[in-house]
């Protein structure tokens, strides 16, 4: 007779195909932060975050198991080795309150991680791993007007803002309107000049010479 076997999960425990498998990407998203798992970075909106190593090991912990409750044996098994002999329950409590600091998050208005009483701690949002940074995306589909300057200018060619426009335009106009107001003036002087000689040119030319015969 066989012996019997016997399945040690829990009936609520879910499988590893429901949670997050944090190791198909480089990256993991969640609200404002970004996680570089290649060099264990935190960050939020580009800021660097300053997390040691076991409390960085817990974020892990949590972002494994989103909206699950992680238990406080489950962080000790991760954190601690089964010979280490430390008071457990008071380092689960200052790890993860560590990691509520760090985050910004309070236990009384959770954001990120609640407090499951005698149990253990739970993941309030849904993580997104990715291989690739968000910031690069941003920048390959929607590359900055510096960016496209750059680029420009290496080909070879001009390029101009609006404000090198607009005062180009701005002394163009100025120009033609001194030109225009140049062009009315000469003509308004001439049409209002006083003749020097009361009589035409050549008539007192051809009197000159007769004065001179005579």
């Amino acid at each position: 007779m066989s012996p019997e076997v016997i399945s040690m999960r829990e009936p609520d425990e879910p499988t590893t195909s429901e949670r997050v498998l944090l190791s198909s990407g480089r990256y993991i998203l969640f609200g404002p932060f970004r996680i570089d798992q290649q060099r264990q970075e935190v960050t939020r909106n580009g800021s660097r975050l300053k997390l040691q190593g076991k409390v960085y090991q817990v974020l892990l912990t949590l972002l494994e198991k989103p909206g699950e409750v992680v238990t406080r044996e489950e962080l000790r098994m991760r954190l601690w080795p089964a010979d280490t002999h430390v008071n457990y329950d008071a380092n689960v409590n200052t790890t993860v309150n560590k990691l509520r600091q760090a985050l910004g998050d309070s236990s009384d208005q959770p954001l990120y991680i609640e407090t499951i009483p005698r149990k253990g701690y739970c993941l309030l949002v849904q993580p997104e791993v990715s291989d690739k940074s968000p910031h690069s995306q941003f920048a390959h589909s929607q590359p900055s007007a510096d960016s496209a300057e750059e680029s420009s200018r290496s080909a070879g060619g001009l390029v101009f803002s609006r404000s090198d426009i607009a005062i180009v335009l701005g002394v163009i106009g100025l120009i033609l309107a001194g030109m225009l107001l140049g062009a009315g003036i000469t003509r308004l002087w001439i049409s209002h000049a006083v003749p020097v000689f009361p009589y035409p040119l050549a008539t007192f030319f051809s009197h000159s010479s007769a004065t001179a015969l005579f």
